[in-house]
C-alpha cells in the first residue's frame, strides 16, 4: 500500500456550508477501515470546528487554525504549534474597529475588507507575521505557521511521510499542504487555481468529491494516477538532443553495472542525494561501507560490529531517519544469507508503513548471486523502488535483473556491461556505438520497451558539483573555453575566464555591448558549452527572450549566477 494518510481540507471540501453528509461520513469510516489513518486540516477554530462536526473525533489528528493547533481527539490533548497571539496586536485591532475578530490559541481570524487595517496594524508594531486568506478569510499567524506545517506535525506523530499521504482540498490556503503531498487532489468546486496544480481533479464537488478519492483509493490506491505525478520523477541528466532524462517517482527497479572504478557508486550517490532531498527514506546495504560519508544516512554496524536487523527496524520508523547498513563486520560468506533473513523483514515494514521509499543495494551480485536465485526476493520487489548495484551484472539472480526495468551502464565499456544484463536476463543484447563513455556520461536501456538504449550525461553528485563550482567560479579557463565581450562593431575584446569575471565585465560594459551578445543568444550558448550548466543556460535563455531592458536583464542572469556559483569567502 503507497498512500497511508488521507489529509482534508474541512470547508468547501469535506463540508457544504459547514455541513458533512452522510453518505461522506460513511466513506471515512470505509477508508478508515482499510487501516488508513485521517487529517482534517481545516482554518477553523478547534472548538468552532468540534461544535458544528463533533464526528471530527473520528480523525486520527486534527489541524486547527491553519496550521497553528494540533488535536489528538484520542487523547483530547491539545498543543500549539505557534507562539500566541500578540496582545497589543489584538489591542490594536479592535481600536480600529477590525470586526468581526477571533483569537485563537495561535491564530487571529477576521474577514475582508479589514485586511489592510490588519497589514497596517502590523507594520506598525514590527512584527514578524503573515497573512493568509481563505475565500474572504483573513488569518494572521506566525511566520513559517501554515497547514504544510501542521499536517507535517501531525504526521509525524502518526509515523507517517508526505511521501504516502494524498491531500485534498479547495481554496487558497489548501495549496501548501497540497503541494507538500504525494498526490494532490482538488475537489470539483475547487478555485481555478487549486485545480491548476492539483495532480486530480473530482468530477464531484464538495464531500461527494472526497466520497469519489476514497472509491479510488480503496480500489487501485491510485495507481492510475502515477502518470501524473511528474513533480515527483527523480532526475538522471541529458540526453545529446537535450533532452531531460527521469526515472519515475515510484514504482521502478533499477541496475546500475560497471567495471570498478567506473563510477557506479557515484552516479548511484547522486540518486540517493536527489532522493532525500524530495523527503524520501532511504535504505542502503552496503557490504563494502562505500555510502557511509553521504549525508543524512546513519550506519547501522561497522568494522566492529555486525548489523542488528531489529536495531535497523527500530531505527527506520521514524520517517525522516535513512540507515546505511554496513556489513563489513560480517564475514564475506556470512553476507548472502544475512541479506536473505533482511529482506522479507524489510518488504513487510513497506507493506505495512510504505517504507523505506528506496533501496539501494549494493555488490547485489555477491547478495542474491544467480546460482542461488532467491524465491523469497518476489520477483525483487512488489513496489519497486529498489536500486540494484553490480560490477557482475552477468552473475546476478535473473529474477533481480527481470524485475529491473531500468538499466543504467556505466565504465568504459557499457556493451559488455549490457551483454551481461541480457545474460542475466535471458534476452538479446541491445546494439549500441562502440564509442567509449566519457566520464560522467552512462547508458540507459529499458529492456521492456521497444527503444535503443540511449547514451546521456548524468547530473553531478553534491561533490562533484562543488568542484564544478570552485573551477567556473573563480578558475582559469583556457582561451578558447572564456566568454568574450566583443560588441556590436567588434571592436572589443574583454575575457571573461570565470563566472565572477563575467559578472563584473558584464556590469561594466555599455548597454550596446551587452544587448549585442543578449539577443543573439550567446550568454546561454557559453553557459551551456563552456560552462556545461543546462539550468543555468535555460534560465538565461528566459532573459535573452524577454529581450530589451538591459537592467532588468542583467539582473536576472546575476541573479541565476550568483544562486549557483557565488562562493562563501
Amino acid at each position: 500500500m503507497r498512500y497511508h494518510a488521507l489529509a482534508c481540507d474541512y470547508d468547501g471540501t469535506l463540508a457544504r456550508g459547514g455541513v458533512v453528509a452522510e453518505t461522506t461520513r460513511s466513506a471515512l469510516e470505509r477508508l478508515r477501515g482499510s487501516g488508513r489513518r485521517l487529517v482534517l486540516v481545516t482554518g477553523r477554530m478547534l472548538d468552532d470546528l468540534l461544535a458544528i462536526f463533533p464526528e471530527a473525533t473520528r480523525f486520527d489528528r486534527i489541524v486547527a487554525e491553519n496550521g497553528g493547533v494540533l488535536h489528538r481527539p484520542d487523547t483530547r490533548e491539545t498543543r500549539a504549534l505557534g507562539s500566541a497571539p500578540d496582545a497589543r496586536l489584538v489591542a490594536a485591532l479592535r481600536e480600529k474597529g477590525v470586526t468581526p475578530l477571533a483569537v485563537g490559541e495561535v491564530m487571529i481570524a477576521t474577514w475582508e475588507p479589514w485586511e489592510g487595517s490588519v497589514l497596517e496594524a502590523i507594520r506598525e508594531r514590527g512584527l514578524e507575521l503573515q497573512v493568509t486568506f481563505n475565500k474572504g478569510a483573513v488569518m494572521i499567524l506566525p511566520a513559517g505557521i501554515n497547514k504544510q506545517s501542521g499536517l507535517a506535525a501531525a504526521l509525524a506523530e502518526l509515523g507517517i511521510s508526505l511521501r504516502n499521504t494524498v491531500g485534498i482540498g479547495d481554496a487558497e490556503n489548501d495549496h501548501a499542504f497540497l503541494s507538500a503531498c504525494e498526490c494532490s487532489v482538488a475537489v470539483a468546486n475547487a478555485l481555478p487555481t487549486v485545480k491548476e496544480h492539483a495532480d486530480w481533479i473530482t468530477r464531484r464537488d464538495h464531500g461527494a468529491g472526497v466520497e469519489e478519492l476514497i472509491d479510488r483509493l480503496l480500489e487501485s490506491d491510485l495507481r492510475e494516477l502515477e502518470p501524473r505525478l511528474l513533480r515527483h520523477q527523480v532526475p538522471l541528466g541529458r540526453a545529446a538532443d537535450g533532452r531531460a532524462l527521469a526515472l519515475p517517482g515510484h514504482g521502478a527497479n533499477v541496475l546500475i553495472a560497471g567495471a570498478s572504478g567506473s563510477g557506479k557508486s557515484t552516479f548511484a550517490t547522486g540518486l540517493l542525494e536527489r532522493l532525500r532531498d524530495r523527503g524520501a527514506q532511504l535504505l542502503v546495504i552496503d557490504p563494502e561501507g562505500d555510502y557511509q560519508e553521504i549525508a543524512g544516512l546513519t550506519a547501522v554496524g561497522s568494522r566492529e560490529r555486525p548489523p542488528d536487523t531489529e536495531e535497523l527496524l527500530g531505527f527506520l520508523e521514524p520517517p525522516a531517519q535513512n540507515a546505511a547498513v554496513n556489513l563489513l563486520g560480517l564475514p564475506v560468506e556470512s553476507r548472502p544469507g544475512f541479506f536473505a533473513r533482511l529482506w522479507p523483514r524489510i518488504q513487510e515494514l513497506r507493506r505495512k508503513s510504505g517504507r523505506p521509499h528506496w533501496v539501494l543495494v549494493d555488490e547485489a551480485h555477491h547478495l542474491v548471486p544467480r546460482e542461488r536465485d532467491p524465491a523469497w526476493l518476489g520477483g525483487a520487489d512488489d513496489e519497486g523502488n529498489v536500486l540494484w548495484v553490480t560490477v557482475h551484472p552477468d552473475h546476478l539472480a535473473r529474477s533481480v535483473a527481470q524485475a529491473c526495468g531500468y538499466v543504467v551502464a556505466i565504465g568504459r565499456s557499457p556493451r559488455e556491461v549490457l551483454a551481461g544484463v541480457a545474460a542475466a536476463r535471458g534476452v538479446r543484447a541491445p546494439e549500441i556505438p562502440l564509442a567509449p563513455l566519457e566520464r560522467g556520461e552512462a547508458i540507459l536501456w529499458l529492456p521492456d520497451d521497444a527503444e535503443p538504449p540511449l547514451r546521456f550525461r548524468s547530473l553531478p553528485t553534491r561533490a562533484e558539483r562543488r568542484r564544478h563550482v570552485r573551477k567556473y567560479a573563480q578558475g582559469e579557463l583556457a582561451e578558447e573555453q572564456s566568454f568574450y565581450f566583443r560588441g556590436p562593431h567588434g571592436k572589443l575584446k574583454l575575457r571573461a575566464s570565470n563566472l565572477m569575471v563575467f559578472l563584473q565585465l558584464a556590469d561594466g560594459v555599455d548597454d550596446d555591448t551587452w544587448l549585442h551578445h543578449l539577443r543573439r543568444g550567446e550568454y546561454s550558448r557559453w553557459f551551456r558549452d563552456s560552462i556545461k550548466d543546462e539550468e543555468l543556460a535555460d534560465e538565461a535563455t528566459v532573459a535573452e527572450r524577454r529581450g530589451a531592458d538591459p537592467a532588468s536583464s542583467r539582473a536576472l542572469i546575476r541573479a541565476a549566477i550568483e544562486s549557483r556559483y557565488t562562493l562563501p569567502v
